[in-house]
């Protein structure tokens, strides 16, 4: 079966920086795939690619097998961007019936609505929507051609922790009536919940490809969390940890020997309190992935 996107030993370059270095993946319909990387890693490149925003300095970007700007190929796509432009003065369910009259076969206009949580906004003007409110609008368009695959490039940035968690679920949803989602976020529990594929770039290149259970066991198995007041790098040396870090007084450390090592610290005289132990999650995979790559 074609593959719903792929990339093909793709390349960018803008002037002398090089954002993608030869990137080949293949994303399969019904797929939920994350795109994981830092500031300027080459994510939201790779996105534009696919949908045909950019051209690839060398290799290829395919839609569902075709080229990105071909119709067909994008009238079966939907696309949430970090920055959006729409008329201001329309109301909500008119700017969604706009974007539905692009699509040949759109979703209802009141079932995009109400996928997106806005039913009691439907009469409401875009200028009059809060800064969450218009992050759902932009799914509502995003969703209401009823797309095969849905494209979201950070899509929950502005929104507060609880909006931030009802959109997942709304996104959740969405995956379940069996499309195909790729999404790009810094919130790494977004990732975690909703995907079942994670791709971290790093550098312009793919640097892991697999569930997010199989990249969290690449890691250190127990992350110690506490609070230590004074507490600096030199009291943590010759401790067995992979990664450690202190802020605010609060210490973070990704262990395999988390008895050993708070022995160790009893040892030392280190006053610890609101001492966690846990497993090691997504962020703290990525974490250790993106660092090792920064220390080499």
């Amino acid at each position: 079966m074609t593959p719903a996107a792929q990339l093909i030993d793709a390349t960018k370059r803008y002037g002398n920086v090089e954002a993608l270095k030869g990137v080949s993946l293949d994303i399969e319909l019904g797929e939920v795939v994350a795109m994981l990387g830092p500031n300027g890693a080459g994510k939201t490149t790779s996105i534009s690619l696919l949908l045909g925003l950019r051209k690839p300095t060398s290799g290829k970007a395919l839609l569902f097998g075709l080229d990105p700007d071909n119709l067909d190929a994008r009238s079966r796509v939907g696309v949430m961007l970090q920055e959006s432009g729409i008329p201001a003065v329309l109301k909500v369910r008119e700017i969604v019936d706009l974007f539905r009259s692009y699509y040949a076969k759109p979703m209802a206009r009141d079932r995009a609505i109400a996928m997106a949580g806005l039913e009691e906004k439907a009469e409401a003007l875009v200028k009059e929507l809060s800064g969450g409110q218009r992050q759902r609008l932009y799914f509502a368009l995003a969703v209401c051609g009823d797309p095969e695959v849905l494209f979201l490039d950070e899509p929950t940035v502005g929104m507060d922790v609880e909006g931030r968690r009802s959109f997942i679920e709304r996104i959740a949803e969405f995956a379940r009536m069996g499309r195909t989602v790729v999404l790009t976020t810094h919130y790494l529990e977004e990732a975690d919940q909703l995907a079942r594929r994670v791709i971290v770039i790093d550098r312009g290149l793919v640097i892991a490809d697999a569930s997010p259970k199989e990249i969290k066991s690449r890691v250190a198995g127990k992350r110690v969390r506490f609070t230590a007041a004074g507490l600096t790098d030199a009291d943590l040396e010759g401790l067995p940890v992979t990664t450690s870090t202190i802020s605010d007084h609060t210490v973070q450390l990704l262990t395999n020997q988390p008895e050993a090592v708070l022995s160790e610290l009893f040892r030392r005289g280190i006053q610890v309190s609101d001492l966690e132990v846990s497993g090691a999650d997504l962020e703290d995979a990525f974490i250790s992935l993106t660092s090792h790559r920064a220390t080499s």
